[in-house]
């Protein structure tokens, strides 16, 4: 019997990525075989692949703007000034409990703000953790803790929330990719199918912060700790030794709070985060803030930060619409349906595990989405599934993976913080902790979405 050339494609991909080949160059591979084995010959399988490129192109331009206004409020100063804030406060009250969950608090909140409320992505983690390590440590706080605290928060909110990155993952991603394969999306609520597995990942969070990482962990104090605490303490010192400079600081953080919330404002009121970032960078630029000859230098880095996540996705809708064009989805469909024998739980838990190793492999939840998505419609419409049932079992099949993939931002982010010293190994203490508290929950919660919906 022949191989599905569809199946075939998604096996050769997944095998180039764990190998540790480049993800883009994964999906073109993987796309290049799909569509010879399906006889499309290279000409063919090309222009479909260009074809997916031009449909993630807007995508991919939202996340470099994004980049570059991220950049533009490390420019600003403002998460140097909440971890001199955050600092001065640990210094002057000691380690008790109450400042220590004060402390998760913060970071939970600062990790979902830089989803959706101040959509930077993990640029904040580098600026905000390092200083804080000292404390962590003087608090004998598991880092395997924090890593979690931050991936929840980098994860859960933009698979939750449509806006920001929410925005990008829930509408322009994924519901504009569940509408083109044949599902009518106008009265689909993405936070009501999302929200069970979100209920999984803080039950995760939970487990981690009261159960798993309860206990005390001694880290030795290394020079660099101490150098990074000083560094911004003396910082905020010196800010107040002029007039001048305190009101330079306070000008620079009412600046940053204002773009943060025309951006806000901006993508609200015209429903696109392209808008919103190039109006918040442009208050950065009218202010003098990110001042004209920097711009250029700014604008630059921010690309540079999201430039990675832009193409991997652009790649992926290439990939998508490669498999498309094969015509062997219908078959694969066919096949599925006849193996699960109409058992919707079984598929369901089977279609998202397969979401977990795709995303595990590609390390990008938005990336996966285009790719599950040409297959799983039909397959979830064949096998009864409701379409608020069907967005939950691919918006969970996409986020499935990101948290515990050792080539995600939401790993490689808390590692990027907690590691300055090397006292924080990513596969042990970021990819596993991660991957056992939001992972399992996360596929059993979105099961139950599967079912219930």
């Amino acid at each position: 019997m022949a191989i599905n050339a569809v199946l075939l494609a998604v096996i050769i991909m997944l095998g180039l990525s764990l190998a540790r080949v480049h993800v883009v160059l994964s999906l073109l591979i993987g796309a290049l075989a799909g569509g010879l084995i399906a006889g499309l010959g290279i000409t063919d399988t090309l222009n479909a692949f260009q074809e997916g490129i031009r449909n993630g192109a807007q995508i991919a331009l939202s996340y470099a703007l994004l980049g570059a206004f991220a950049v533009a409020i490390a420019h600003s100063g403002l998460p140097q000034s909440l971890a001199g804030s955050v600092i001065k406060r640990i210094d002057a009250g000691g380690t008790s409990g109450m400042i220590k969950y004060m402390l998760f608090a913060g970071l939970i909140t600062m990790s979902c703000f830089s989803q959706n409320l101040i959509p930077i992505h993990i640029a904040f983690i580098p600026l905000l953790v390092p200083p804080l390590l000292l404390a962590f440590n003087r608090m004998h706080i598991d880092r395997r803790l924090i890593a979690c605290l931050l991936t929840f928060g980098l994860v859960t909110t933009y698979m939750f929330i449509p806006y920001g990155f929410g925005d990008i993952y829930l509408n322009q991603i994924m519901l504009k990719n569940v509408g083109e394969a044949g599902i009518d999306i106008t009265n689909i609520s993405v936070v009501k199918a999302m929200g069970i597995p979100a209920l999984g990942m803080l039950i995760g969070l939970l487990v981690a912060v009261f159960i798993s990482y309860r206990k005390p962990r001694a880290y030795q104090q290394i020079a660099i700790d101490q150098q990074a605490h000083d560094a911004v303490v003396e910082g905020d010192a010196l800010s107040k030794t002029a007039a001048g400079a305190q009101s330079q600081s306070k000008l620079k953080t009412l600046v940053a709070l204002a773009a943060i919330v025309t951006a806000f404002v901006v993508q609200l009121y015209t429903d696109s985060l392209l808008l919103g970032s190039m109006f918040g960078f442009g208050v950065f630029m009218a202010t003098g803030v990110v001042k004209w000859r920097d711009a250029d230098g700014v604008f630059n880095d921010g690309i540079k930060l999201m430039a990675m996540i832009g193409f991997i996705m652009i790649t992926a809708q290439g990939f998508a619409e490669v498999m498309k064009a094969t015509g062997e989805i219908a078959p694969l469909i066919d096949g599925a349906t006849n193996l699960f024998a109409g058992n919707k739980a079984i598929a369901a838990f089977v279609m998202l595990g397969i979401g977990l190793v795709v995303t595990m492999g590609i390390g990008s939840s938005f990336s996966t989405i285009p790719i599950i998505a040409a297959i799983y419609v039909p397959l979830c419409i064949s096998l009864g599934f409701s379409p608020l049932a069907t967005v939950a079992i691919i918006g969970t099949a996409g986020a499935l993976g990101d948290a515990g993939s050792p080539a995600s931002d939401s790993t490689l982010g808390p590692t990027s913080g907690l590691n300055i010293d090397g006292q924080h190994d990513h596969i042990k203490d970021s990819v596993i902790p991660t991957f056992i508290h939001y992972n399992i929950p996360l596929l059993i919660f979105g099961w139950i979405a599967a079912m219930v919906l």
